[in-house]
């Protein structure tokens, strides 16, 4: 009887509880033994590993299973969803631009970033997308190429919506057997997210991150400010109603799982579970949110400006009103092409840093400094993207 409760609790319980649960123990396992905690990364990446093999199935299934069984002149909000994706990704950016005049932020640039190739202009950034939206779908499946596999899913399901009603249900089957399947997956989160945090305080630690502090700070309080402040704004003026609930459980139940993840790619699955749980439209969310994964990056945004001017600042380099809104804009546009795997709005800094004339080798440093900071900063940005998706997918809805 006992096996069975425990058995209940793991498959039917709290899934939030179980991964503060995880947490706890991961750090307490990375305090009394190091070498133990190490060990457990196979445990973390094992997680990792199956969400990301799984989420491109996933949306390319669920996305083409939508669209060919959409009925006719249904209404999906795909288009306020997508305004409110690039309205928050800019005003993520005019935050940062705002934070970084009032905490000026200098920095120490002797950090390095080897085996990187950053973009070299805004026309490359929108090259690599252009050719990803061709890209074979099998190889974008493979890669996780989520534009390419958009795009394949999108026209399928356009294909398949004129197809027979089998065609149809067979595609429906499908798409619930894929989302069975990410259930499982998830439910394995406090294992992975137990080994991720034990395996990071054990290797890690935080006391290298000490004189970045303050960029830290400017960095994190810019995102809180976002998801705390900026987010529940735009909600209230969507839905007229009190958006911290929303808000809230979107942070708890999407934006733990993001932070130890790391990835917005990895945290589809987790967020298409939420919107089901919100009971949103499925419609709707099965396209909204891996295309949030995409293209609603404003924590990308954020490290994106703020990075940039503490090298500006640091190199004495003045900055009037109107660069500091071309930054704004840049850093949104490049923040949507921003990769969805850890680190991945780091090597769009040098970018943002040619605005101003800043040397390739120096941007280089800072996107150094970046690696340095990213235990907490591409966890907590991952967070604010990947929670958000989900914000404004389910004030669109509402």
């Amino acid at each position: 009887m006992q096996n069975n409760n425990q058995t209940h609790w793991f498959f039917r319980g709290n899934l939030v509880v179980q991964i503060v649960i995880g947490i706890v123990l991961g750090a307490l396992l990375a305090s009394v033994s190091p070498e133990t905690a190490k060990q457990s990364a196979i445990l973390g990446g094992f997680f990792v590993s199956a969400l990301k093999a799984i989420a491109p199935v996933l949306v390319f299934v669920l996305v083409t299973a939508s669209i060919a069984n959409q009925k006719k002149n249904q209404h999906t909000h795909m288009r306020p969803i997508i305004a409110l994706y690039l309205l928050g990704t800019f005003l993520a950016a005019l935050t940062a631009v705002t934070a970084s005049f009032l905490f000026p932020v200098q920095l120490t640039l002797v950090a390095s970033a080897t085996g990187t190739t950053p973009p070299q202009g805004i026309l490359e950034v929108l090259n690599t997308l252009l050719f990803k939206i061709v890209d074979n779908p099998i190889h974008a499946i493979a890669s996780g190429n989520y534009i390419g596999i958009l795009a394949w899913a999108i026209g399928l399901g356009l294909a398949f919506h004129r197809a027979a009603d089998s065609t149809k249900v067979m595609l429906n089957d499908v798409s619930h057997a894929v989302s069975q399947l990410v259930r499982v997956v998830i439910r394995l989160a406090p294992f992975g997210i137990f080994g991720l945090v034990a395996s990071t305080f054990a290797t890690t630690g935080f006391s290298e991150l000490a004189n970045y502090a303050h960029l830290l700070a400017v960095l994190v309080g810019s995102m809180l400010f976002i998801a705390l402040v900026v987010n529940p704004i735009i909600v209230y003026v969507k839905t007229k109603r009190n958006p911290y609930p929303l808000v809230l459980t979107c942070l708890k139940e999407s934006g733990v799982t993001a932070f130890f993840t790391r990835s917005s790619a990895a945290n589809i699955p987790v967020n298409m579970a939420l919107c089901h749980k919100l009971k949103l439209d499925e419609d709707t969310y099965s396209v909204s949110i891996p295309l949030g994964a995409t293209i609603n990056m404003a924590g990308a945004a954020i490290t994106i400006t703020v990075l940039t001017l503490a090298a500006v600042n640091t190199l004495g380099i003045d900055v009037d009103i109107f660069t500091a809104l071309l930054l704004s804009i840049v850093a949104a546009v490049s923040a949507c092409g921003a990769s969805g795997v850890a680190g991945g709005s780091l090597l769009l800094i040098p970018l943002a840093c040619g605005l101003f004339g800043i040397s390739n080798d120096v941007a280089m440093q800072v996107v150094g400094v970046g690696f340095i900071i990213g235990v907490i900063q591409d966890s907590v940005e991952t967070a604010l993207n990947s929670s958000t998706d989900v914000v404004f997918t389910a004030a669109a809805n509402k």
